[in-house]
């Protein structure tokens, strides 16, 4: 009698084991970081590594300065070091994808699709602004470098890779590490200091100085830049051509007219000459 209630206990106990439902693992929530947060956190990122160069070394970020020469009256520069060997003006990009382009070119793009202004014309211009009010800052002490994310793959020159140049492509995590690796090189070639102590500090004070932190004039300079991307972004969707709704071979803006402009005939499509007799 014992092992017959025994034996339909551990019927039981099984029985409840297999049909017990799986325990289900605590859904982990993904914060959503928004872009602008993305960017927020990586000029953070870049600002740690910024700390750790030498202690005679200074810099500013997000500098505002006036430039008659931009569209918005003004250029706004993401990081400007001033070291002992060199002048070290940083434009940052927040992409991700490969990114295509030559030195000499005007437009870049990312993925072969979408274009983007030429970074080193961008910051070739922030220089420009910066020697309007330093008058100890040359182009051959100066060292431009564009930073990007860890999420790009880079399909440029060459030498914008290598230390030796004035004009340097990084990735960000890296950023540090090849200003360190510029003034090594320059070190090494024998070069006298270029900037004193004191030189910096001066540069320093007069870029701080000038530094517009008006944050009315600021919002005017970003809702500027925003207007003129939704002109550009305008102006390359409206060189759009339309393709032939058989063959998807681009047609001229008169074949488009003419087919619309017969609804009737093509049902509201598009079609090369070929297709419009077929």
């Amino acid at each position: 009698m014992l092992q017959k209630l025994l034996g339909k206990l551990s019927k039981s106990q099984t029985s409840n084991v297999k049909s017990g439902k799986p325990k289900m693992k605590p859904k982990i929530e993904k914060s959503n970081i928004t872009s602008t947060r993305i960017g927020e956190l990586g000029e953070y990122k870049i600002n740690i590594q910024l700390d750790q160069l030498p202690k005679n070394s200074r810099y500013l970020s997000d500098v505002l300065l006036p430039n008659p020469r931009a569209r918005s009256g003004y250029s706004q520069i993401d990081h400007v070091i001033f070291t002992s060997w060199a002048i070290f003006v940083v434009e940052t990009k927040n992409y991700a994808g490969t990114i295509y382009g030559d030195r000499k070119r005007e437009k870049w793009s990312v993925n072969g699709k979408f274009p983007m202004m030429n970074p080193f014309h961008q910051n070739f211009g922030h220089i420009q602004a910066l020697k309007s009010i330093l008058s100890q800052m040359e182009e051959m002490n100066v060292v431009s470098i564009v930073s990007f994310t860890r999420r790009c793959t880079f399909k440029v020159n060459e030498e914008l890779r290598k230390i030796q140049s004035n004009d340097l492509i990084v990735y960000d995590t890296e950023l540090s590490e090849y200003i360190s690796r510029k003034m090594n090189v320059l070190r090494v070639q024998g070069n006298s200091l270029i900037f004193s102590d004191e030189d910096i500090l001066h540069m320093y004070r007069i870029l701080s100085e000038n530094n517009i932190t008006d944050p009315n004039i600021r919002t005017e300079h970003i809702d500027s830049l925003q207007q003129k991307k939704y002109k550009e972004a305008s102006a390359v969707q409206s060189e759009v051509k339309a393709k032939c709704f058989t063959c998807n071979i681009a047609v001229s803006r008169k074949v488009e007219a003419y087919c619309k402009a017969n609804y009737n005939l093509f049902n509201g499509k598009v079609y090369c000459f070929e297709h419009q007799r077929g």
